[in-house]
């Protein structure tokens, strides 16, 4: 048996590994062995009913596997840090899901994938006239989430000031779940009105916030006619868009461009929507980041995939040297989408969420 080649994990990388299947069985090879797998999943392989090591082969392999997301909730973080990194690892970087289907799930990002998506999300955007020496208005999450850590990162790659206005998505879904409608639209107009004072005074170029954040903002007429002036891109995120969403906000502004990135806290990252269609009245198609960044859509009553172009549930994958949290069922349903020329898994669009989520309401609320 040939010696796995170990680098093929070693990120950064401009492009991904020329051969996805031997990436996964470094992967596989890392995650698993003695020396080098992380204390949770070396412990946790000893339940599973199949050995990784010499079963899993193929992506379609990471289907054997369990959602284990639930047990990130209770974890230690400190067993998620590979022993592969030495004696001397890196403190992990923690961040926790938005709790939205109950008490947040937690990831760690080490070093290597914190460069790689930071590196991805600096080059969707560099190609942008008018974003670089400018400034960022971030209006969304900070700690613990995921979402404000990868905007300072942006904004530096972008040399731009970064205007953060910090939003607590938590007490959102709370005020949306007991019905206090009232509570709810007073902090939302808390957040436009800080928004709206960096909008009024500083050279902002670019904006990243939530859809339901943006709708709130576009309802001062004052503000659109700010950012139809100054901002040159609005990326939107943290909740799903649909598509005649997108319609009224390239109505509202015409000559901003209009991004959305399909992301979730359990696959450390996200995607933007990088194939948009010939009409502006069909919808965008998110690709993945393959290896790192898996799709696949499927029935979740049978556990196969759909055919392409109809409708099923998201399964995520994310496998990487730092992470690896395979077989995801999200609580998103999309489209099924035929991926571009050597990706692995689908593509996805018409992202939506569940009504409920193991036993849970789904309430997005503006995160």
């Amino acid at each position: 048996m040939a010696e796995t080649d170990l680098s093929l994990l070693d990120l950064p990388r401009v492009e991904p590994v020329e051969d996805p299947e031997a990436y996964l069985q470094a992967a596989v090879q890392w995650h698993f062995g003695g020396e080098t797998g992380s204390p949770y999943w070396l412990r946790r392989a000893q339940a599973l009913a199949f050995d990784p090591l010499t079963e899993v082969k193929t992506f379609e392999d990471l289907a054997l596997f369990p959602n284990i997301v639930d047990e990130l909730r209770d974890i230690d973080v400190r067993d998620l840090v590979p022993k592969g990194y030495g004696p001397n690892p890196p403190t992990p970087a923690v961040f926790e899901s938005g709790g939205t289907t109950g008490a947040p799930k937690r990831v760690i990002v080490l070093p290597d994938w914190d460069e790689q998506i930071a590196a991805w999300n600096a080059a969707d955007l560099l190609e942008t006239p008018g974003l670089r020496n400018g400034g960022l208005l971030m209006v969304g999450p900070s700690d613990p989430h995921l979402f404000g850590h990868l905007e300072r990162r942006l904004a530096a790659q972008l040399d731009s000031v970064l205007f953060a206005i910090d939003v607590d998505p938590r007490w959102v879904k709370k005020l949306v779940a007991r019905g206090a409608a009232d509570e709810a639209a007073a902090y939302v107009d808390h957040i436009v009105e800080q928004a709206g004072y960096a909008l009024r005074t500083q050279h902002v170029t670019l904006i990243v916030t939530t859809p339901p954040l943006l709708q709130a903002i576009a309802r001062h007429d004052d503000l659109v006619d700010v950012i139809n002036e100054k901002v040159a891109l609005i990326q939107l995120g943290g909740v799903h868009m649909d598509e005649d969403t997108r319609a009224i906000f390239r109505e509202v502004f015409p000559d901003v461009v209009l991004r959305d990135v399909y992301s979730s806290t359990m696959v450390l990252g996200g995607v933007l929507a990088n194939r948009y269609a010939r009409s502006e009245d069909d919808p965008v198609i998110h690709d993945a980041r393959s290896p790192y960044i898996t799709f696949s859509v499927i029935d979740p009553q049978t556990g196969q995939r759909v055919p392409y172009g109809e409708r099923g549930q998201v399964v995520m994958n994310h496998v990487s040297k730092s992470m690896f949290l395979p077989n995801n069922l999200e609580r998103d349903t999309a489209i099924r989408v035929p991926g571009p020329d050597g990706q692995v898994g689908d593509s996805v669009s018409e992202v939506r969420p569940v009504e409920t989520f193991g036993g849970e309401a789904v309430i997005e609320g503006v995160y």
